[in-house]
């Protein structure tokens, strides 16, 4: 445990690419990475990304995440966490982090944080980024949105998170979805404090690679 080590929630929205390569640049800056998925979020990977993400304890490898890539990440940072292990540190408000981000975000998530149900760890370890009054990121991706998705999202925005809808810009002219994955990812970096270069900024020259 260390004041910096941050938390990662992947759930059930679409957007596997997003916590892929979140995970991918929160430990090539170095920081320690606890991670926790949920069974909805390991339907939509397999979907989305075409790699089973086990949720066993025993069973889970970063080659769930990274692939053939995991090999050139230094994966001694990342600490796994089953989604129904409520003796996890990131369950207590005593684990000292740096932030959580849940990305994606399903809509039920929110729900969950907006009312503090904390029915599985990371609904709980989101709760306890609220009530610790430390930065807690989700990142929803639904569309279109209801009348109680709204008001959800404004309830966990009042409570203190901050909503960052995986909205990619078009202004740094994207050349690839990976492009557009990397701008959303930037964004949560620097909600939490993590230095990239992933994107470029309003008013800078160049692409920002």
């Amino acid at each position: 445990m260390a004041a910096d080590d941050l938390v990662l929630a992947v759930t059930g929205a679409s957007g596997s690419a997003y916590a892929v390569r979140l995970l991918e640049v929160l430990l090539r800056a170095g920081r320690t990475v606890h991670l926790t998925a949920s069974p909805a979020a390991a339907e939509v990977f397999a979907q989305e990304i075409g790699r089973p993400l086990r949720l066993d304890p025993a069973e889970f490898s970063a080659a769930d995440f990274f692939g053939e890539a995991a090999g050139g990440i230094d994966t001694t940072r990342l600490v796994y966490h089953h989604y129904r292990d409520f003796r996890a540190g990131i369950a207590s408000g005593s684990f000292l982090t740096a932030g959580m981000a849940v990305c994606p975000c399903s809509m039920g998530t929110v729900a969950a944080v907006a009312h503090g149900t904390s029915g599985n760890l990371i609904q709980r370890a989101a709760d306890v980024h609220l009530k610790e009054r430390r930065k807690l990121v989700l990142v929803p991706r639904e569309t279109p949105l209801g009348l109680v998705q709204l008001r959800n999202l404004v309830a966990v925005a009042e409570a203190g998170a901050v909503v960052l809808p995986a909205m990619p810009a078009f202004y740094t002219r994207p050349r690839a979805v990976a492009d557009l994955v990397d701008f959303v990812v930037g964004r949560v970096c620097d909600q939490l404090g993590v230095g990239h270069r992933l994107l470029r900024r309003w008013g800078e020259p160049g692409d920002g690679s």
